[in-house]
């Protein structure tokens, strides 16, 4: 048991550990239930659950959150759109996104399928120093999609 003072008083009895928090005015919280014997300590159980929130809000103020932007691409895309395209994912990516590329396939593209992956090679070529692909494109049905996420 540990008391409200922090001094470890040892191994007590549950009644007489009872009866010291009741003369301190405060409660007896078991911190370690698993460990041999349990360790308790005396203290204010709201003021103990309140320093519990705040240890949570700060590590959750403390996480970053990712978003994953996509970017609809076609295979055959002209080459002021695809700049654009490169813009944007660019812009993504320095903000700390992670970028999807989705490229849609519609009739007989599907059958030449390698101009998509050609296209995305290149966007990863392109986008070497600033990213770096998490997902090798794959073929979905009727798109092919990849995703990257900052360097």
């Amino acid at each position: 048991m540990i008391d409200e003072t922090g001094e470890n008083r040892g191994i007590v009895s549950i009644k007489e550990a009872l009866e010291i928090a009741d003369e301190a005015g405060l409660d007896l919280i078991e911190i370690s239930p698993q460990a041999n014997p349990p360790v308790c300590k005396v203290l204010d159980f709201g003021k103990y659950k309140y320093e519990i929130q705040k240890r949570k809000n700060e590590a959750k103020k403390n996480q970053k959150v990712v978003n994953i932007k996509e970017l609809k691409l076609r295979p055959a895309i002209d080459t002021h759109d695809y700049e654009v395209k490169l813009k944007q994912a660019k812009k993504f990516l320095s903000q700390g996104d992670k970028v999807k590329f989705t490229m849609r396939f519609k009739g007989r593209e599907l059958s030449a399928n390698s101009m998509g992956k050609d296209l995305l090679d290149k966007i990863v070529e392109d986008l070497d120093l600033i990213g770096k692909v998490d997902s090798a494109p794959k073929l979905e049905g009727k798109q092919m999609s990849m995703t990257m996420s900052p360097a």
